[in-house]
């Protein structure tokens, strides 16, 4: 009776065993699941950001308009020009610490933006820098300037070639 008792209790302590495996590796897998839906809807959300009338405008603004080179001319400018380069440059900037940080992939600034970011990191290049020094804010854009340098870095490496090219 003993040993009977003894194999049940063995038994059931290998079930408990077994479930509680069962459990965890299921709980891995469901964080897991869990992060990774919402790292894809975080990225549906930057996409459809970039793809919003208003981004459309400040691109049009930032390939046409000629941007200031200073501080000083900076401040010289109509508000509402003003306003756009601030928003463009924050919207790169957050972007920029989207991809340092890894929620978003480089390949999604890539694919959306590509070139678009050094292009235009390069026309308000001179008045950050010149806003760097004049304001002793020496982290003024540094995500935006960090990923121009990716996006340049990336492009000069391995340039992607168009998708219809690839199929």
């Amino acid at each position: 009776m003993a040993n009977n008792t003894e194999l049940i209790t063995n038994i059931a302590n290998l079930a408990l065993a077994l479930s509680f495996i069962v459990a965890l590796i299921f709980g891995i897998a469901q964080v897991r699941t869990a992060s990774r839906d919402r790292k894809e809807h975080f990225t549906l959300d930057i996409l459809q950001n970039f793809q919003s009338r208003e981004f459309a405008e400040l691109m049009c603004f930032m390939a046409v308009h000629k941007m200031p080179s200073t501080y000083e001319e900076m401040n010289h400018m109509p508000n509402e020009e003003w306003v756009l380069i601030a928003q463009y440059s924050q919207q790169m900037e957050s972007l920029g610490m989207l991809v340092a940080e890894r929620y978003i992939n480089i390949d999604l600034v890539d694919k959306t933006l590509g070139s678009f970011v050094l292009t235009s990191f390069d026309k308000l290049k001179p008045m950050i820098l010149d806003t760097r020094q004049t304001t002793n804010d020496p982290f003024m854009n540094e995500y935006f300037q960090w990923l121009a340098e990716k996006v340049d870095e990336r492009m000069k490496a391995k340039p992607r070639k168009p998708f219809n090219e690839v199929r």
